[in-house]
């Protein structure tokens, strides 16, 4: 995180998006949560915060929360200067992702005039997810992915994630920015992407190429400003 924003620093950019389950690995299995799912009001994610103040940007990424009751969630966290503005908890959940539990609800934030919210990956095959965020005025619909799937899945799918993330966006009218993985893990297993940005129309503007690491920056001006 610290890398990337050094580098937007120099293109002005005010938020920064990181994929799904970002903070920890995302990975489901009982060991991995136990031992890294983190509670957002621990000392242990406080030390994380701090070492995230002296970032300019707005971040958003996804974290393993260690929630009450022993309850883990698939969740993306909001933090600004080292401070954690707010979270929202995944609320479409794939078979694999039995040992979290759903969020309940899709808070929306505002930076510099443009309101945001927030869905994570599987969220995006559902109207609703987007729309509950586009109730409350956004403009703007984060999407934090992982989409590192068997190959042949992988091979089926890359060029649909757009498709339906287009879908959301013309549905709703709000600008889309994904940001996705990239990469192989193990002998079977690859994520081609991709991290985008479409707008209300449906148009990707931007877009990391395939298999590629990197950043895509967009002006998204608050509603009704035209400078």
């Amino acid at each position: 995180m610290e890398d990337f924003a050094a580098k937007a620093d120099a293109q002005g950019v005010d938020l920064l998006v990181f994929p799904e389950c970002f903070l920890q690995g995302y990975l489901v299995e009982e060991q991995h949560l136990r031992q890294h799912a983190l509670d957002l009001g621990s000392a242990q994610f406080a030390s994380i915060l701090g070492r995230l103040a002296r970032i300019e940007q707005t971040l958003v990424f996804g974290v393993i929360e260690h929630g009450n009751g022993g309850r883990y969630f698939n969740t993306a966290v909001v933090v600004r200067r080292g401070g954690l503005l707010g979270a929202y908890r995944k609320t479409h959940l794939v078979p694999g992702e039995s040992l979290f539990h759903k969020g309940d609800a899709y808070p929306t934030f505002e930076l510099q005039g443009v309101r945001f919210g927030i869905n994570i990956c599987y969220d995006t095959r559902f109207a609703e997810a987007a729309a509950r965020v586009a109730a409350q005025g956004a403009q703007l619909l984060l999407v934090a992915a992982q989409n590192m799937m068997r190959r042949a899945a992988a091979d089926r799918w890359k060029e649909l994630h757009n498709r339906i993330r287009a879908q959301r966006a013309r549905e709703t009218g709000m600008w889309l920015v994904s940001a996705d993985v990239t990469g192989k893990r193990g002998e079977d297993r690859i994520g081609y992407g991709p991290t985008s940005v479409i707008d209300p129309s449906g148009e990707v503007v931007a877009q990391v190429p395939l298999m590629a690491t990197g950043m895509v920056v967009a002006d998204i001006k608050p509603a009704g400003r035209q400078d």
